[in-house]
């Protein structure tokens, strides 16, 4: 799909980069890709409409311009500690508002920050953010990301939801030049070879930053349940960790997450009950939807977020807009560097309990490695406890277990993270977790299962096939 952008380098993006609301009734095409997108004078959910709004409004993405010049030591003695009386203020305001529901934290967050707060919508679930705020009665202001890799189904609901709230959503774009350096010296896919880390950089993080620049507060649909290993302790509202707001430096910007605490089934009732419109893709089995090149269905027995990046291992499913709010010991967890297992692993509940599943220590594995005649065939997991992946086939990988009890084959789990995961990339053709071996009867060497998909039925194929 063809990048759109409206502008050279990122000094250029100025008030001519965004669209402007005029009174005219003549609509505007804006392309991208393949198709265009109408844009219509429409008015904004609340007493004003869309172009009064505008002109009391900062634009999403202006860096202000600020005077150099040399601040006393008092004076930033004081900002400092103003920055700790925010902090602590939002960290009761968070404690205050755990139980409550996504429509009140939104009505709030709206309450407080008026024209200087904007929801961040990437399609997918956020729609119901962009309910909840219309529920409320206020204004609100909307920004999306526009990467140009986007999938076309994605340009359409932003289509659809503009025309169903009344409210023009404002694009940020990456910078031409940034994304043009990248494409001329490592090609369109590069992210495949060497991480999407550096690409999602240039497309997404730097975007998002002079998005926040010109705002006091933004919106996010971060649910705890959408990544167990990385946003565990999302809280409903916090100052922003990591991005500045329009008044500059850390602390300047707070972060709101009202369906911090709503599972993902609830968040999908909620959008069939209201009737509004969602990603066509959902119905292709996407759960988390990104860009097109780095975004597939999720398979059977898998987490929500396997769908992103499934070339890489669990520790990079995170693409930098939120890595705030990962912990460090999930870091620590996440970081898979072979130096041994840290307090933080060690204090991870272990999984695939059941007596059905044989732990299997290091001795054990490379015992079994070893045996060339087998009395009885083996099943066995590749995992670490951290990983959300191996949480998501907990329950089919139990159940499977229990139905091959009593039939010859034993099945068993390895943890293959910390110091184990060499030996485990080395000797038991570990890529990522978890991965499946079967270790035939007659045969020294295990046979790796290649699918994805962990539900008990394809599992049960494998090994029927081989048993």
């Amino acid at each position: 799909m063809a990048l759109a952008v409206t502008s050279s380098s990122s000094t250029a993006v100025s008030n001519s980069s965004f669209p402007r609301f005029s009174s005219s009734s003549e609509p505007k095409a804006l392309q991208f890709g393949s198709f265009s997108i109408l844009d219509k004078p429409r008015v904004v959910s609340g007493a004003l409409n869309l172009s009064q709004r505008h002109s009391l409004v900062k634009p999403v993405r202006a860096e202000p311009q600020r005077k150099d010049s040399t601040v006393p030591l008092a004076a930033t003695t004081v900002a400092s500690e103003v920055d700790e009386k925010q902090e602590l203020h939002y960290e009761q305001l968070a404690s205050d508002l755990e139980n409550a529901s996504p429509l009140e934290i939104m009505d709030k967050a709206l309450e407080q920050f008026g024209n200087d707060i904007a929801i961040a919508f990437s399609g997918a679930e956020d729609v119901a953010l962009i309910e909840y705020a219309h529920m409320t009665g206020r204004p609100f202001r909307v920004f999306s990301l526009d990467t140009g890799r986007l999938n076309p189904e994605t340009y359409r609901l932003f289509d659809a939801v503009e025309t169903r709230y009344n409210i023009h959503i404002e694009y940020m774009f990456p910078d031409a030049v940034e994304v043009q350096a990248l494409v001329r010296t490592k090609g369109l896919f590069s992210f495949y070879e060497d991480g999407h880390q550096e690409c999602c950089r240039v497309r997404k993080v730097r975007p998002l930053r002079r998005a926040l620049k010109g705002l006091r507060a933004w919106i996010t649909g971060q649910r705890k349940d959408q990544s167990p290993g990385t946003r565990s302790e999302v809280p409903v509202v916090q100052v922003d960790p990591v991005f500045e707001g329009l008044d500059g430096g850390i602390g300047s910007l707070v972060k709101w997450n009202p369906v911090a605490n709503v599972k993902g089934h609830d968040i999908w009732n909620f959008l069939r009950t209201m009737n509004v419109p969602v990603n066509a893709l959902h119905s292709q089995g996407y759960v988390s939807i990104g860009c097109e090149p780095c975004t597939r269905p999720v398979l059977p027995g898998q987490h929500e977020r396997e769908g992103r990046w499934w070339w890489e291992d669990a520790k990079a499913k995170e693409c930098g807009l939120h890595k705030g709010n990962i912990k460090q010991e999930d870091a620590a967890q996440l970081s898979g560097n072979g130096k041994g297992t840290t307090d933080a692993n060690a204090t991870v509940a272990d999984i695939f309990n059941s007596q059905s599943v044989v732990s299997l220590s290091r001795t054990g594995i490379e015992n079994l490695v070893k045996l060339e005649n087998r009395k009885e065939p083996w099943l066995v997991v590749l995992y670490a406890p951290w990983c959300p992946f191996c949480q998501a086939m907990e329950e089919s990988y139990v159940d499977l277990a229990e139905k091959l009890e009593g039939s010859g084959i034993k099945v068993g789990k390895f943890r293959a993270d910390g110091e184990h995961k060499d030996f485990a990339k080395q000797q038991l053709e570990l890529g990522s977790f978890p991965t499946i071996l079967f270790f035939p009867k007659h045969s020294s060497r295990p046979i790796k299962y290649p699918s994805e998909k962990r539900d008990v039925d394809s599992l049960l194929a494998f090994v029927n096939a081989l048993r």
